[in-house]
């Protein structure tokens, strides 16, 4: 069988169940055969069966498709179609039918392919485009970690919606590049992922199935495959030009958007800090931050060196324990003294904002030895509520275990889990603050894996955990009209519209490849996310970083973030204990305030709902930065920039110079400077 589209041409032997062929451009591509689907079900015992297209006993050809059957002697019934249609791009559907009562189909992984190794690795290698986090360009696929989505969860699974923001991904050779992304309207649960296999790198779209025991698969969407050009761009425009025809409910652009609070606009400064202790390992003691107005002076002294409207963005905030979810309320110290806070800051035009820390429950703190909900867990029947094993079993998370503290995580979809939350939250969203991160150690803003049989959803996970999510977090937009809410790392698609303003953590990815800003490149025109508490940061904090991770998070039309230190002065990024490598905040301050003037004279058009270009940016020197992890460094380019496209067809280049001295770039071939702690728009 062979399948062509634009610059694809793509051979199967629908018998042997594998690709022979895949060309692009008409160059081989195909490192090494691979089954073209594999699959996992589950007893009800929790017990794992695979199957894929090898492991067929038999296969039929017909007009619409290929059928595998016969798979094991205890799934004698269960078929599998593949259906494969090439036009403008190669179209991918499976349909898994007859599966037995006694089992349930947990995932399949359509379509497999298996490339060569990239560049790093080997010459005649490509990289990989990946939507994780920020986004992030890989050239060695040995560095990142690997982490296999099981129970119980982890927030750095490669899952959508989870810290894999978008349903897609690319694999660019120099001359061309493969898209594969799956257009699912209703953004269900998905493995987006790659690892190495058969000497080469196999790429992987793993469709939850969400289904009961005994039920069929039968997707409503399909894994598309197109061609694109062989820079990052062009498949993130692929799949920005398929999200602007499919925008999930509630997301309508920025610029359409009447009930959105004043500030929101105006990009703020977040400064964010602790009220306990001086990082989460520290002794959970009231700091000179505490009580919460002798943070004034501090925040006073920022606001008139910026110029900028101030958001004290709270953490260790909480009356029970810090990081100890669901309960926080009251806060630290009593509500008299944070309500007082809360209306110091809103005489002078500023903001207050907290950290909280998602769909946790907490059995005991490891930073509070007091705080401990055995009793009440037993008492109140919580563990109906939270997330259960593939044997249908409550086990404790492993989220933030054991540093912060130990605990189950709540299904959101269950009616317990449901009723616990309100209850936790109810008084928050009732409290006068401006902004939550809600759903912070929920990356992305997705809930965990449940196989829960009792709860209100199916036994496998699929796109109830999405539809779920959808109606909760809508529920408390309702609530909480005149908050705003978000996650940790930025809100994957299908939550844009209810997290609008999310901790993007683009710095997580430079010990692993190239950072390149695919979130705001396909979703800007729809929400901005702010820098956040640089939390897991990987510049050693003796290399004063800061205002080079201010000016990439300015560039692509994100909120600043500075973290201030309890003893005075600033942080290099929360969660380090070495407080002494501390950032030159003078340096800092005017840069802040210059970006500040600029945002406010020429680059709010495109730095606040603007929507990127796909023309390359500037050419510049670069830096080389040391890492803590992964790569031994960085090589950054000195300046930052982006491209946004503007009204009369035009772009727009935003060069950001985070160096205390003027720099040179090109542009088109002219030369341009950039001055010293600022930026310069520059319209092509």
């Amino acid at each position: 069988m062979v399948i062509t589209a634009n610059n694809i041409e793509l051979t199967i032997d629908e018998c042997g169940g594998t690709a022979l062929s895949l060309k692009l451009g008409g160059v081989e591509r195909l490192f090494a055969p691979v089954p073209l689907f594999c699959a996992r079900l589950r007893d009800k015992e929790g017990k794992c069966t695979y199957i894929d297209a090898l492991s067929a006993g038999s296969v039929s050809v017909l007009d619409d498709g290929i059928v595998y059957s016969v798979f094991d002697k205890h799934l004698p019934q269960l078929t599998v179609k593949l259906i494969i249609e090439g036009k403008e791009s190669v179209s991918w559907r499976i349909e898994v039918t007859s599966v037995p009562r006694e089992y349930a189909l947990e995932w399949v992984e359509i379509p497999k392919v298996c490339l060569p190794r990239l560049v790093d690795n080997d010459p005649r290698g490509g990289k990989i485009v990946f939507p994780y986090d920020e986004g992030i360009m890989l050239t060695d696929e040995t560095l990142l970690p690997r982490y296999e989505p099981e129970f119980p969860s982890s927030g750095a699974y490669f899952t959508f919606p989870n810290k894999v923001c978008s349903q897609f991904m690319a694999y660019l050779f120099d001359d061309m590049g493969l898209y594969i992304g799956a257009h699912d309207t209703k953004r269900g649960l998905k493995g987006v992922d790659f690892y190495k296999c058969k000497g080469g790198v196999s790429l992987q779209m793993r469709l939850y199935s969400g289904c009961d025991f005994g039920e069929d698969f039968l997707p409503s969407f399909p894994v598309v495959w197109s061609a694109c050009q062989s820079n990052w761009k062009s498949p993130a425009a692929i799949y920005r030009s398929w999200f602007e025809k499919n925008l999930p409910v509630g997301v309508i652009p920025l610029s359409e958007r009447k009930s959105l609070p004043q500030w929101y606009s105006e990009a703020p400064l977040v400064v964010t800090y602790p009220v306990r202790g001086a990082h989460d390992m520290d002794k959970m003691e009231p700091n000179p931050l505490f009580p919460y107005t002798n943070a004034l002076p501090l925040l006073n002294e920022i606001k008139d060196a910026t110029g900028c409207r101030i958001m004290a963005l709270l953490m260790h905030w909480e009356g029970t324990a810090p990081w100890a979810p669901p309960y926080v309320w009251p806060p630290f110290g009593g509500v008299e003294l944070f309500n007082e806070f809360r209306d110091r800051l809103h005489e002078t035009g500023d903001l207050l904002g907290v950290y909280c820390s998602g769909f946790g429950y907490t059995l005991r703190s490891t930073l509070i030895d007091s705080y401990n909900c055995e009793e009440k867990i037993k008492a109140e029947g919580v563990l109906e509520g939270v997330c259960h094993s593939p044997e249908n079993k409550p086990e404790l998370g492993i989220t933030c275990t054991p540093y912060q503290r130990y605990g189950y995580d709540i299904c959101p979809a269950s009616k317990k889990g449901r009723e616990i939350l309100e209850y936790a939250y109810a008084p928050l969203f009732d409290s006068g603050v401006d902004y939550t991160q809600i759903l912070d150690q929920n990356h992305g803003g997705g809930q965990y894996l449940c196989y829960a049989r009792e709860h209100n959803h199916p036994a496998m996970p699929g796109e109830w955990m999405t539809l779920s999510m959808q109606e909760l977090l809508g529920e408390w937009n309702d609530r909480a009209r005149g908050m705003l809410f978000g996650c940790e790392s930025a809100a994957a698609e299908p939550f844009i519209g209810n997290l609008l303003m999310s901790d993007n953590r683009f710095e997580l990815n430079y010990p692993y490849g190239h950072v390149i800003p695919l979130y705001s490149f396909i979703y800007h025109e729809y929400v901005r996310n702010f820098m956040g508490n640089q939390c897991g940061c990987p510049f050693d904090p003796k290399c004063d970083t800061l205002r080079y991770r201010l000016a990439y998070s300015f560039s692509i039309g994100d909120i600043m973030t500075l973290i201030a230190n309890p003893k005075g002065g600033l942080m290099s990024h929360w969660g380090t204990p070495d407080l002494e490598s501390a950032p030159n905040m003078e340096l800092a301050l005017k840069l802040i305030g210059n970006l500040k003037k600029f945002y406010d004279k020429i680059g709010k058009k495109y730095l606040y709902g603007g929507k990127m270009s796909q023309k390359s940016d500037i050419e510049c020197e670069s830096i080389t930065v040391p890492l803590l992890r992964g790569r031994k460094e960085a090589i950054l380019p000195r300046l930052l920039s982006s491209a946004w496209e503007t009204e009369n067809a035009q772009t727009a280049y935003i060069v950001v110079n985070p160096e205390n001295e003027e720099v040179s770039f090109t542009l088109e071939g002219k030369q341009y400077s950039a001055p010293a702690l600022d930026a310069t728009l520059i319209i092509i």
